[in-house]
């Protein structure tokens, strides 16, 4: 009888497009890598109460030696315990807490106000913040979970990059990091409303990068962590370190040149340094973007 183990490296074979994958943090990601230092920035990081937001985000990027950091999420308790932990092992990062619901415009409203009165504009916007929930076929989800989850995980999206980016000086400098999945782009029997949501997100970086070319913005995907998100289903997999993810989006959200990742995809999986390498192919062929070209995307993974 066949092996019916699970493979724990399954999803990193199945979207493997570097030589090297990695499932924890490296010397090129590390975020205490001067080349990754964010020294005088405000970063605002969403759904930072929980899971990667708290684990991974608020951790890595304070490594990097900002200004500030702006804890965003629903439930006050919570960021002030993370703040709390920001405090402690990184006194010199100024810490805003400021309970949102990323799905009410006027609660996105009265954040950027917070921040525009403190530090007058953000410089990177981390669009963490989402649900996991409604898992069910199309012909047996409850309507209003489907479109409750695609309302937080893109309107809610839309809202924080739509008052960031109207924020901004003009022409400043700034990187949104987006929160993607491979539900996204591969479909995943009764996770419609996940892998739609994220797909449109995924695309609103490819619109904010044609747009603004003073911002890059890019879509990542996590891998697979283990969270309070994960479902029972996926735990065999989730070999993916907090860290990893972490340290993939202060790479991506450096101010060393990153304007060739704009609008596109990485893998929090991929090695950076075999990213880099296929710098010019990638932008020759359009790679890793969700492009009609011919064949689909012009090859996403090629």
């Amino acid at each position: 009888m066949a092996d019916q183990t699970p493979d724990p490296d399954f999803f990193v074979k199945s979207q493997q497009f570097t030589k090297t994958t990695h499932r924890d943090v490296y010397p090129a990601i590390t975020p205490t890598n001067p080349n990754l230092s964010q020294a005088g920035k405000v970063i605002i990081i969403t759904g930072a109460s929980q899971g990667l937001g708290a684990k991974s985000f608020a951790h890595s990027f304070a490594a990097t030696g900002p200004k500030a950091i702006v804890l965003v999420a629903r439930n006050a308790k919570k960021l002030d315990e993370v703040a709390a932990e920001l405090t402690a092992q990184f006194p010199s990062v100024e810490t805003l807490n400021v309970p949102t619901d990323i799905a009410d415009p006027a609660s996105v409203a009265a954040l950027f106000e917070k921040v525009k009165s403190k530090y007058g504009h953000a410089d990177v916007l981390v669009n963490n913040a989402g649900v996991f929930s409604a898992i069910a076929p199309i012909k047996d989800i409850e309507p209003k979970a489907w479109w409750d989850e695609m309302t937080i995980n893109i309107y809610g999206t839309f809202l924080t990059t739509h008052s960031f980016l109207a924020a901004l000086p003009p022409s400043a400098p700034a990187r949104i990091i987006t929160l993607t999945t491979g539900a996204a782009y591969e479909v995943f029997p009764a996770l419609s409303s996940y892998g739609l949501s994220k797909l449109a997100a995924f695309q609103l970086m490819t619109y904010v990068a044609a747009e603004n070319p003073n911002v890059v913005a890019v879509a990542v995907h996590p891998g697979i962590v283990p969270t309070d998100m994960l479902k029972e289903s996926f735990a065999p997999f989730a070999k993916d370190t907090p860290a990893l993810v972490g340290g993939v989006a202060t790479w991506a959200a450096s101010w060393e040149e990153r304007d060739w990742l704009s609008g596109r995809y990485v893998s929090a999986n991929w090695d950076v340094e075999d990213l880099l390498a296929r710098k010019e192919e990638i932008v020759e062929k359009g790679l890793l973007k969700m492009d009609l070209k011919g064949e689909f995307g012009a090859g996403l993974f090629k």
